[in-house]
């Protein structure tokens, strides 16, 4: 038996898992208004055999894959949150709490899930009707039904307003034809397309009476019962891959595919009985992102695994650097702790800091997921920030989990580099977070776009006494009033905002200051800049392509705001004092690495001096000192047990 085979079927279910006092209340307070519902997943969860044996090959991965599933699902982990027919009621809680759980344990098993429930499944619940849920959602549930969700093209990855494949209307048959006219209009990685799918949710061109609508989507057969491709289909697979290797990513080509009419997920236009085009939304452009918006749930799904496979990383390393010894000192004849370095605890305390804060953010986009996609009414404007804060919070925290991961196998040493320590395949697998469901760079600039929006619908809202001010305010480089600033950040930065180096480098309202500081100057700035770019002469590309390191700062410095306000928003829940005091230790470690790390551009726009720039490095090193006797707790608050961790370095 090799190792990595034994500690395999070695993991086990979470039985009695016992935590310090501390690790516990930290627990609750970052599963926060979730609490209940992750901590009956956990000890509920089928955790044996949660983690694929990293010697098997692609088929075997695979095949070991779609079993872990079908099992799963037997035993209520699979489709929960996806409805089952027409009558019943997405629950996009209970759905992204789901894929969060199955992110605690191989991710080609999540991300597959997520493939056959999330998106092509979704894609039937959101984009379908009640006849298309009656027919398809009982065998997608059940699995008897795997489908893939064919957006991505090989010529058009981002661009989905350029895709080429086309969905063609033909009256005489009342059909619709589904081809693929260049190379470029290929299908391609293509979760289900290689081996399992026998159906595809196909996004293209809609082409009615020689008109064009804009993109839609059309389910489309891809296998026959033998697993042969049907009549004008042409699956391809992409074999070995980086990572995943148990989902079977692949490419589709239509020829000239007939589907009949029904089959096009008409929720929000499609041909009637008279063979005219119908929707309920006449503006194109609106209609398309709106069909893009109900599927925004992936994002938040996404966001939220490379989250947890940073926390297991996390653990992993730390709980290694509580036990592995290194060089004798005195005192210590038996060697330091790794913890004991402060080298060691910067590596890995204040991504710990970070961790929280993301995760508390992510609750914050969970709450307003619901909102939107829930029972309750919302706006078009709910539905907007939505969109924004999911892309930026995947963008972040997916950026942050590969980040992460890396500094962990490091932090372990030889011993990291291991795959029986679990840390480089969860390297494989999550690398490819930073582009699905969204590229990193391009949802940035989505949230950059927003922004922008906002703020110039903002200033052309003002009467012309308003413009006068806000101008001033500008001029001055204070802070105007933007519609999207958190209220709890602005009244601490009010609160010191005179004399910002008199306060000390712990003070929250300093924190909330600065950051508020980088977020409005940034946009303003942007803006400013954007403006006159469309005034130049000469090539308007160049012009604003020139910009393009600027709208990333503003997306990053927006987001970095909107997660510290969900961490002074979670500290204000948590009760127990000692609780309370490590957490805001947390806090101020996780603001004030991101101060620093930007301190360049705060010391060039004169927000701090030389000389504070240097006493907040001094001060980070004090935190993690501060929080290395509670760095057990720490990790055992992050929510991954110790048995599922699964990593041979944690048993000897």
């Amino acid at each position: 038996m090799t190792l990595t085979a034994q500690h395999h079927r070695e993991t086990t279910p979470l039985r009695d898992e016992r935590l310090t006092t501390l690790g516990s209340r930290l627990r609750v307070a970052l599963d926060g208004p979730f609490a209940a519902e992750r901590a009956v997943r956990r000890a509920t969860f089928p955790a044996e055999g949660m983690l694929r044996d990293p010697e098997l090959d692609v088929a075997a991965s695979r095949a070991w894959t779609l079993q872990r599933l079908l099992d799963l699902d037997k035993q209520g982990f699979g489709h929960v949150g996806v409805p089952e027919g027409a009558d019943a009621v997405s629950d996009p809680l209970t759905a992204v709490l789901a894929f969060e759980m199955l992110s605690h344990g191989d991710l080609s098993v999540t991300i597959k899930s997520g493939v056959q429930f999330g998106l092509f499944g979704g894609a039937v619940t959101n984009l379908g009707t009640a006849w298309h849920h009656d027919t398809y959602l009982p065998d997608i549930t059940s699995m008897t039904l795997l489908g893939g969700f064919a957006m991505t093209e090989l010529g058009h990855g981002s661009d989905v307003a350029s895709l080429e494949t086309t969905i063609t209307y033909v009256p005489e048959t009342d059909e619709y034809e589904v081809h693929s006219p260049t190379p470029g209009s290929t299908k391609a990685y293509i979760g289900n397309a290689a081996k399992d799918g026998t159906m595809a949710a196909v996004f293209g061109q809609l082409v009615v009476d020689g008109t064009g609508h804009g993109v839609h989507v059309i389910l489309v057969p891809l296998r026959d019962d033998a697993g042969g491709d049907l009549p004008g289909v042409t699956t391809g697979d992409h074999g070995h891959k980086g990572g995943l290797l148990g989902v079977d990513n692949g490419t589709l080509r239509f020829d000239h595919v007939r589907v009949p009419r029904r089959m096009l997920l008409n929720r929000y236009g499609g041909v009637d009985e008279t063979g005219a085009y119908v929707s309920p939304i006449d503006n194109p452009n609106r209609r398309f992102f709106t069909m893009l918006g109900t599927l925004v749930r992936g994002r938040v799904c996404v966001g939220g695994g490379g989250g947890i496979t940073a926390r297991r990383a996390l653990s992993i390393a730390t709980r290694y650097g509580l036990s592995r010894r290194q060089f004798p000192a005195s005192g210590r004849p038996d060697g330091v702790r790794l913890m004991d370095y402060l080298v060691h605890q910067k590596r890995l305390l204040p991504r710990i800091a970070r961790a929280y804060a993301l995760g508390f953010a992510q609750n914050e986009l969970i709450v307003d997921l619901v909102h939107v996609q829930g029972a309750d009414d919302s706006s078009e404007e709910d539905q907007r920030r939505l969109e924004t804060h999911a892309a930026g919070l995947k963008a972040v925290t997916t950026w942050f989990a590969n980040d992460t991961v890396q500094e962990a196998r490091e932090a372990c040493g030889g011993s990291g580099y291991l795959s029986e320590n679990q840390l480089v395949e969860m390297r494989r697998d999550v690398d490819i977070f930073a582009t699905f469901e969204g590229d990193n760079t391009v949802l940035m600039q989505l949230v950059s776009k927003a922004l922008l929006t906002d703020y110039k619908k903002e200033w052309s809202e003002l009467d012309r006494t308003g413009v006068v001010q806000a101008t001033a305010r500008v001029a001055g480089e204070t802070v105007m009033e933007a519609t999207s600033a958190n209220l709890v950040l602005e009244r601490l930065a009010d609160a010191v905002r005179r004399k910002p180096e008199e306060t000390t480098l712990v003070d929250r309202r300093w924190h909330a200051l600065m950051f508020e500081e980088r977020a409005r100057h940034s946009l303003e700035s942007l803006a400013q800049r954007m403006r006159a770019a469309s005034k130049e002469q000469g090539d308007s590309f160049e012009a604003f392509n020139a910009l393009g390191d600027h709208v990333q700062f503003v997306a990053h410095a927006y987001m970095e705001q909107r997660i510290l306000t969900a961490f002074v928003d979670a500290l204000e829940t948590v009760e127990d004092e000692e609780t309370r005091d490590v957490l805001e230790r947390l806090c101020s470690l996780y603001a004030l690495h991101s101060i620093h790390q930007d301190r360049a551009w705060f010391m060039e726009h004169n927000r701090i001096s030389s000389g504070r720039s240097k006493a907040i490095g001094a001060q980070i090193n004090d935190l993690c000192r501060e929080l290395r006797p509670h760095a057990l707790s720490l990790v055992e608050g992050m929510g991954i047990p110790e048995a599922w961790l699964g990593a041979a370095i944690l048993k000897v």
